[in-house]
């Protein structure tokens, strides 16, 4: 008899590859900050928006996160390899190739195009340029110490991007939200990259800890989460919320305190995974008053 060809082969391939391609990008992450962008729809539509709208703002968010973190890895593949903490990252591993997470980050930037089409012509206006700083903020470590900060920016966009999915215009409450975002962010990756400082100093990148040590690195990520704090709560006058968005603002603010009570300039472990869950309580808890808020 002639022998039996193997239908199953390529299917398993595909899903071993989508299945490393899905951990390469950290989709699990996608919850740190889609919930702030479902804060600044729900706002944008005073109670529950439409459903082409959240199925299009979602498919907007999860496709920019997947973008940037696509480009990221691609780009900073050789600085990973490099990192003894990231080296074995699925492109410095060899888990992955370049071509799969170029295609990967082919894929999701005409998705998240497509999906500002299909929202309005400002979503659509603004998107490239979206886009392009998902795309470049990795290549600011290489020259100055404010990619920290480039983070920041590039998450922050999330609230005001989903308030104009939904009006088609620009407001003072979600770039106050959008701010908010982009100090917490900031801070966290400040944090995060505490870890990488004496890599960064042997391999010439920058950063926050890099240029101005450890210490300091504290203290502003400090100060940028009181920030945060003061931003999220004057979004609810500015919004004419009620006091659900306040409880909300008052739980992030204690997962707030407790991860600096937790983190230690002099202990880099306590930055591992607990401390990244942080990111999920902050904004869970922010939305969770804001969908109470509006609802009520």
């Amino acid at each position: 008899m002639g022998r039996v060809r193997d239908l199953t082969g390529p299917p398993r391939r595909w899903a071993r590859k989508t299945s490393l391609l899905l951990d390469a990008i950290r989709y699990r992450e996608s919850v740190f900050a889609l919930p702030f962008a479902y804060s600044g729809m729900f706002l944008a539509a005073e109670g529950l928006p439409g459903l082409w709208e959240f199925v299009w703002i979602t498919a907007a968010m999860v496709s920019a996160r997947t973008l940037g973190m696509a480009a990221n890895r691609l780009i900073d593949r050789r600085i990973d390899a490099r990192n003894p903490r990231t080296a074995d990252r699925h492109l410095p591993a060899g888990l992955l190739g370049a071509s799969d997470v170029a295609a990967l980050t082919a894929a999701s930037a005409a998705v998240f195009l497509a999906a500002a089409y299909m929202l309005n012509p400002l979503s659509l206006a603004l998107a490239p340029a979206a886009a392009a700083w998902l795309i470049l903020y990795p290549y600011t470590k290489r020259f100055t110490w404010a990619s920290n900060l480039a983070l920041g920016c590039a998450l922050g966009i999330a609230p005001t991007a989903a308030w104009i999915g939904v009006t088609g215009e620009f407001a003072v409450v979600p770039i106050v939200l959008s701010l908010a975002v982009a100090l917490w962010a900031g801070s966290f990756d400040i944090l995060y990259h505490v870890q990488d400082r004496e890599f960064y100093v042997r391999a010439g990148l920058h950063s926050v800890a890099q240029r101005f040590g450890v210490q300091t690195a504290f203290r502003l990520a400090r100060a940028m989460d009181a920030g945060a704090a003061a931003a999220l709560i004057a979004v609810g006058p500015l919004a004419g919320l009620a006091w659900p968005y306040y409880v909300g603002c008052a739980a992030a603010a204690a997962v707030l305190l407790d991860k600096h009570r937790r983190a230690s300039p002099s202990d880099t472990a306590s930055l591992g995974p607990s401390f990244l869950r942080t990111n999920a309580y902050v904004s869970t808890a922010v939305f969770a008053g804001t969908l109470a808020a509006v609802l009520s």
